[in-house]
C-alpha cells in the first residue's frame, strides 16, 4: 500500500496540498438530463468547504495558498481539486476555460478532477491529456462507489459498472492520466461479497489510485430520511476497519491509497458519529489494527 502523501512527498520532495473547488459544475442526474435528485447519499456541502460558494476558481485558489503556505513549511506546490459535483459536465470551451484559470498558477503542479464515468467524451478526455505536457501531476477521480448493479440503481447514481469499466479504458488510452476510483463500504443493500468485488473489479483494471469512504449519512439528503425511517443500519467502526483491511489485500501493492475514511462535519453529519473530523485517527488506528491483526492470524497459520 502506497499513501498518496508518500508518493508526493517523494516524487517532490516536500508536501504537496490539495486544494479543493467548487467550479460551479452541476450533476446529469441532478439536472435531469439522467435523472433528477442526486445520488441519495450526496449532500456537496459536507465534502468541501467551498461547496456551493459564490467566490470565483481564482479566489478560492489564492484564498488556499495564502493560508496553507502559512500553516505549512517545506510546500513543494498544490493540486487543484475540482471536487463539488460532476468536474467534466460542460462543454470543452467551457472546461478549458476553468481549467486554464487554475493551471496558470506556476505553484499548482497538476489537478484532480472529481467526475462520473458516464461524463468524460473523447474531447474532453483529450482537453484534459492536453495539461499533462506541462503540469506532472493529473488525475481523474471517477466515482464508481460499488459494482452491485442493483446498488447502484437504488442510489440513484445514474450509471452502471460497464460505463465505469469504458471510462477506465478510454482514458489510459492517455497514459499520462492518471485514475482514482472511489468507492463506498456500507450502502444499503451491499453486503461484504460486494464490497470484494468491487475491488476486484478495481484491481483488474488500469487504476492507479483508490479512495475508500465509510458510508456516512449526512442532512439534507434522500439518505438521511431512509436513515431515519430505519430502512437501513450503518456499518460500527470495527466492522469498517476489517472490511477496509480485507480490500486492501485484494488491491494491487502498488495502488496509490488517496483516503481510507471520509468525513462530515459535526453540523452536517447525522450518523455514524465516528464519521466526524474529530474521530478521523480513530479509524485510520482501527484500519492499521485490522491489517497488524491479519498479518499476525497468516504468521500463526503459517506456524
Amino acid at each position: 500500500m502506497i499513501k498518496f502523501n508518500q508518493y508526493l512527498k517523494e516524487k517532490y520532495g516536500g508536501r504537496i496540498q490539495k486544494i479543493s473547488i467548487d467550479a460551479g459544475f452541476t450533476c446529469p442526474n441532478r439536472d435531469g438530463n439522467v435523472a433528477f435528485g442526486g445520488c441519495t447519499f450526496c449532500n456537496n456541502t459536507s465534502f468541501s468547504p467551498y461547496a456551493m460558494t459564490r467566490q470565483s476558481v481564482e479566489e478560492q485558489i489564492e484564498k488556499s495558498m495564502e493560508f496553507y503556505s502559512k500553516r505549512f513549511k517545506n510546500l513543494k506546490g498544490y493540486i487543484a481539486y475540482f471536487q463539488a459535483f460532476t468536474n467534466t459536465y460542460a462543454p470543452v470551451d467551457k472546461l478549458k476555460e476553468i481549467y486554464d484559470k487554475a493551471m496558470e498558477y506556476p505553484e499548482i503542479i497538476g489537478m484532480s478532477i472529481g467526475t462520473r464515468p458516464d461524463v468524460v467524451p473523447e474531447p474532453v478526455l483529450d482537453l484534459i491529456a492536453s495539461y499533462t505536457v506541462d503540469k506532472p501531476e493529473i488525475w481523474i477521480e471517477y466515482g464508481l462507489q460499488t459494482a452491485n448493479i442493483k446498488t447502484l440503481r437504488n442510489i440513484n447514481r445514474g450509471h452502471g459498472v460497464s460505463e465505469f469499466v469504458d471510462a477506465v479504458l478510454r482514458t489510459k488510452k492517455r497514459p499520462n492520466i492518471k485514475i482514482c476510483a472511489h468507492m463506498i463500504v456500507g450502502l444499503p443493500g451491499d453486503e461484504y461479497e460486494d464490497y470484494i468485488e468491487t475491488a476486484k473489479l478495481i484491481a483488474a483494471l488500469p487504476i492507479d489510485g483508490i479512495k475508500i469512504h465509510p458510508l456516512h449519512v449526512v442532512k439534507h439528503t434522500v439518505m438521511a430520511k431512509q436513515y431515519e425511517n430505519g430502512e437501513f443500519g450503518l456499518l460500527d467502526l470495527e466492522e469498517y476497519a476489517s472490511i477496509v483491511a480485507d480490500i486492501l489485500e485484494v488491491l494491487p501493492d502498488d495502488i496509490i491509497v488517496h483516503r481510507l475514511t471520509g468525513e462530515a462535519s459535526e453540523d452536517e453529519l447525522i450518523a455514524p458519529d465516528w464519521c466526524a473530523p474529530k474521530r478521523k485517527m480513530d479509524v485510520l488506528t482501527a484500519i492499521e489494527n485490522a491489517i497488524q491483526k491479519k498479518k499476525e492470524s497468516k504468521k500463526l497459520l503459517i506456524i
